[in-house]
């Protein structure tokens, strides 16, 4: 059964930490080739791409949700179920990814003065946050559809996809930015219409293959159905991770304000750090992602005893991958130094910051595999808002503020603070897990 489950969970994990690796590629491709231009692209691109993270927020609890339920319906064999949902969950994506595409194309100035009051990096930023609109609707729409693929087995599909999107994104960046082969060089409008391009590309190709699968085909049928008892079991679920995702990702958009006002050397150090944890975390979000996908198709299955089983051993792996995350970043700390393009004030900060950051991935992937993946498999939603409503708006944020503006500390005192939230909340994750809460089949009839 140990080898059954191993081969199953890097079965899924492994191609799915593979294609969250290429997505966080292209963000340290963007760093790479602005970096080259000038430190200045570097933060703008760094700060406008808050934006991006908030929409991704919202995409990814509702992505959650759907998550939730294609697994569980994939596990009972309920196509109707799983597609109704999908189309739900397709309706709401697309109203939020017009909305942030409308806003990042008529009020981007007032976005870029969110999160900075430096005039250089407000102009630069702007010119990037008129293109990028666009990718939210594809990307979001992308999403949904390659949920879909990966909860009913097709994870190999979606990483080629990925793959796909990546290369062309990376070969597009270094054209636009600096203009090769006779194109004109853009810079970092460049790099905003090298990501339009590829989304639109790794969308027509998901929209081709999801139609060959006509049982998982979301059509508009589907798109249109209205089953209410779905709807109110998808929003009773949905909602606290709304609201979570909302929670966290507000506080770590108010990390970046703080450091914004810190100055360039504070922002592209801490972007270099981002990108770096975001490139090695994805082992660790990878097997949270599939851990999710077994232990929902064992719930949705009704076999409870296993799916406990199999969250016991998912925690021990995601210690384990902490671990090993933590130890490459600081393998890799010489190498990214000697390679970015930083001020001598920003290189210090970076360093400093990168070995901060290998312990606080072991702390974010215990945290990813429970909160992000194992509780929500069964519903536990509610845990995740409540443990990061303390963590970060009553410890890691007003801390931040007080350290950063009244006491006037250092840079990286400012940042280690900032550092402690995954840390903190351990203690009651491990609480939480063992209640059991979690252990929980959604798509029975509840009375």
């Amino acid at each position: 059964m140990e080898n059954k489950f191993r081969n199953k969970i890097l079965k899924l994990a492994l191609p799915i930490t593979a294609q969250q690796f290429m997505l966080a590629l292209v963000s340290a491709c963007d760093a790479f080739m602005l970096g080259g231009l000038n430190q200045n692209s570097l933060s703008a691109v760094s700060l406008a791409s808050q934006i991006t993270f908030v929409f991704n927020l919202i995409l990814t609890a509702l992505t959650i949700g759907e998550n939730m339920f294609v697994a569980q319906y994939y596990g009972k064999k309920d196509f109707d179920g799983l597609r109704t949902s999908a189309g739900l969950v397709l309706k709401y994506v697309v109203a939020v990814s017009g909305f942030f595409f409308i806003a990042t194309l008529f009020v981007p100035e007032t976005l870029m003065r969110l999160f900075t009051n430096d005039i250089i990096l407000i102009d630069y930023g702007v010119k990037y946050l008129k293109l990028i609109g666009l990718s939210y609707v594809f990307s979001g729409i992308l999403q949904v559809l390659q949920g879909i693929l990966k909860n009913c087995g097709y994870v190999g599909k979606c990483t080629m996809i990925s793959t796909i999107v990546v290369c062309v994104n990376i070969a597009l960046n270094a054209i636009l930015i600096y203009g090769y082969f006779g194109f004109p060089r853009m810079e970092i409008a460049g790099a905003a219409l090298a990501t339009v391009i590829a989304n639109g590309i790794g969308l027509v190709i998901t929209i081709y293959i999801l139609h060959l699968k006509k049982e998982l085909w979301v059509g508009i049928s589907d798109i249109k159905k209205r089953k209410i008892n779905i709807t109110t079991k998808f929003w009773k679920h949905v909602y606290p991770v709304l609201l979570n995702e909302l929670v966290w990702g507000g506080g770590f958009t108010m990390y970046s304000v703080i450091l914004g006002h810190l100055g360039s050397d504070a922002v592209a150090a801490n972007s270099i750090a981002n990108i770096t944890k975001n490139l090695l975390i994805c082992v660790c979000t990878g097997f949270g992602y599939g851990g999710s996908i077994i232990v929902g198709n064992l719930l949705g299955e009704g076999n409870l005893f296993e799916a406990r089983k199999s969250g016991n051993t998912l925690c021990k792996i995601a210690v384990f991958s902490g671990i090993l995350t933590g130890g490459m970043i600081l393998l890799l700390t010489p190498v990214i130094l000697h390679f970015t393009n930083l001020t001598d004030i920003a290189g210090g900060y970076l360093k400093y910051m990168l070995f901060m950051s290998s312990y606080y991935v072991i702390g974010k992937s215990i945290n990813s595999m429970t909160i992000g993946g194992i509780f929500p498999a069964g519903g536990d939603t509610k845990f995740g808002l409540k443990c990061d409503m303390v963590t970060m708006w009553c410890f890691a944020v007003p801390l931040g503020c007080i350290v950063a503006f009244v006491l006037k500390l250092p840079v990286l005192m400012v940042y280690f603070v900032l550092n402690l939230d995954e840390l903190v909340k351990l203690p009651a994750v491990f609480k939480h897990y063992r209640q059991y809460k979690w252990v929980k089949n959604l798509t029975e009839t509840e009375n």
